[in-house]
């Protein structure tokens, strides 16, 4: 789980998180006697951490949504409710294993211990360079972006020599696909949403929200009940380009900050990606694992149950969410 946090921030993938660390652990937990659907459950339910714990990808699509939402504030804002969701579920899955008897590793020597976090201090440096730049003011998140190309693509050809020059051709051209899939993607969102806008869908579920309850409890919970089955049907970055101009008016009216909206949203379609039918992570976990995906549902069930937990508390606490942009950044939106 804890890998997972750590990749997923790296990446800003739960897919690629799944992929990479069930990969590598679930041959080794199959090997130790763990049960491979709940291996497969606890990488499937920790690896959308990512998600919220910066750099998120999530968070600068939802500041281009919003229309300028402060990157900075969102990305300072995800390291609390992603925090929490690991450490969550991390205790789901300590008391299940320690219910089943499953044995616990050696723990490593200091050398080893100084070892691998020697070979890892460069890999992880990343994080501080876009932390550090995008929080001091160096460089904006698209920058930032580029640094981070400059900055792997570096470690990569010079310094490991995992790859060569012969090799760059083909890894622009697997960039240029992946990236002209989520252009299509938004693009289709954003007509989408125009049209909805166009036709006044926003202000009808609007005044369809605040006709069933003026209490923004109420309203809240109705809008987390429907964006949790939306997830269900719909991968994140959609959900997110046709739902937020839809429910943000709505929030902002109840006086709620667009950040928290902005981490309570992520959270919640964190959930989503977790859930059949339709969820990425649920199906690359299941893959990687090799478990089919309803001997992985009935483990998944305790996790998906503090995750609920949690998305309450991150949507009716907002200091959960805020207390550190305004520490650090003096946020005061």
């Amino acid at each position: 789980m804890l890998a997972n946090m750590m990749f997923g921030a790296i990446s800003g993938s739960a897919v690629a998180s799944a992929a990479a660390v069930g990969g590598v652990m679930s041959p080794l937990q199959k090997k130790e006697g763990y049960d491979p659907a709940y291996s497969a459950a606890v990488n499937i339910a920790s690896c959308p951490t990512g998600l919220l714990i910066p750099p998120s990808t999530t968070f600068i699509v939802y500041s281009l949504i919003t229309g300028g939402t402060s990157i900075a504030a969102l990305f300072v804002a995800g390291y609390l409710p992603g925090i929490l969701m690991g450490l969550g579920l991390m205790v789901v899955a300590g008391i299940i294993a320690k219910r089943r008897g499953y044995g616990v590793a050696e723990r490593p020597t200091r050398s080893e211990m100084c070892q691998k976090t020697k070979a890892a201090i460069l890999p992880l440096g990343l994080i501080i360079i876009i932390m550090g730049g995008i929080i001091g003011g160096i460089f904006t998140a698209t920058e930032a972006s580029a640094v981070a190309v400059v900055y792997t693509l570096f470690l990569a050809l010079v310094w490991y020599r995992e790859i060569t020059v012969r090799d760059l051709p083909k890894i622009i051209l697997e960039s240029a696909v992946t990236t002209s899939i989520v252009l299509l993607m938004i693009g289709c969102s954003i007509g989408m949403s125009k049209a909805m806008a166009f036709s006044d869908i926003p202000f009808y579920i609007s005044d369809a929200l605040l006709s069933i309850s003026d209490n923004p409890y109420v309203i809240l919970l109705v809008m987390n009940i429907a964006l949790l089955i939306i997830g269900t049907f719909m991968d994140m970055t959609p959900a997110l380009l046709i739902f937020t101009p839809i429910f943000l008016p709505v929030v902002e009216d109840l006086g709620m900050d667009p950040v928290h909206f902005g981490v309570m949203m992520t959270f919640n379609l964190c959930i989503g990606i977790c859930t059949p039918p339709v969820g990425s992570a649920l199906f690359i976990g299941c893959s990687v694992g090799k478990v089919a995906i309803s001997k992985v549902l009935k483990p998944m069930l305790p996790f998906y149950g503090v995750l609920v937990v949690l998305l309450l508390a991150v949507t009716y606490i907002p200091e959960i969410s805020l207390v550190l942009p305004r520490f650090f950044l003096g946020y005061g939106g």
